[in-house]
């Protein structure tokens, strides 16, 4: 019998690109969940931000921010900033080519990351605030709460 178990989770952001390991809330959630294998789905709300995963270590969080740079620029005009008269378009696109979701399989109630791999949320929106996510894991229950 497959079961689901839904986590809604925040994390404080700095913004402008902050990038923040969420492997250890993640992995919480599902050795809480009841599940002994299935896949955790992870699902940033909102349209500033995205998930990825990364060695989450100094040099490549500046790697991968300098790549943010270089490919979707801040100091360009985006058709975005005319409609809303803000200045949060860059945010927007590189939210969507990262994505709002990852879906990792996870077996005896660990995520099957493997060793130099975190899981990160990057937000790309130009202020500061709480950025919420859903973990929501589909699996078989452990054999202490199966039926």
């Amino acid at each position: 019998m497959v079961s689901v178990t839904t986590v809604r989770c925040a994390v404080p952001s700095a913004g402008h690109g902050d990038i923040l390991d969420i492997t250890k809330n993640v992995a919480e959630a599902v050795a809480g969940s009841g599940l002994e294998s299935g896949v955790a789905t992870i699902f940033v709300t909102g349209s500033t931000a995205g998930l990825t995963t990364i060695e989450y270590e100094p040099g490549l969080v500046h790697d991968l921010t300098a790549a943010f740079e270089r490919l979707y620029p801040r100091a360009i005009e985006y058709r975005h900033h005319e409609k809303w008269g803000d200045d949060n378009g860059h945010s927007h696109v590189r939210a969507s080519m990262l994505g709002p979701s990852l879906a990792v399989p996870f077996v005896d109630a660990s995520l099957t990351l493997g060793t130099w791999q975190q899981i990160i949320l990057v937000d790309f929106d130009t202020r500061p605030r709480s950025r919420e996510y859903v973990v929501q894991m589909m699996g078989e229950p452990d054999a202490a709460n199966r039926g």
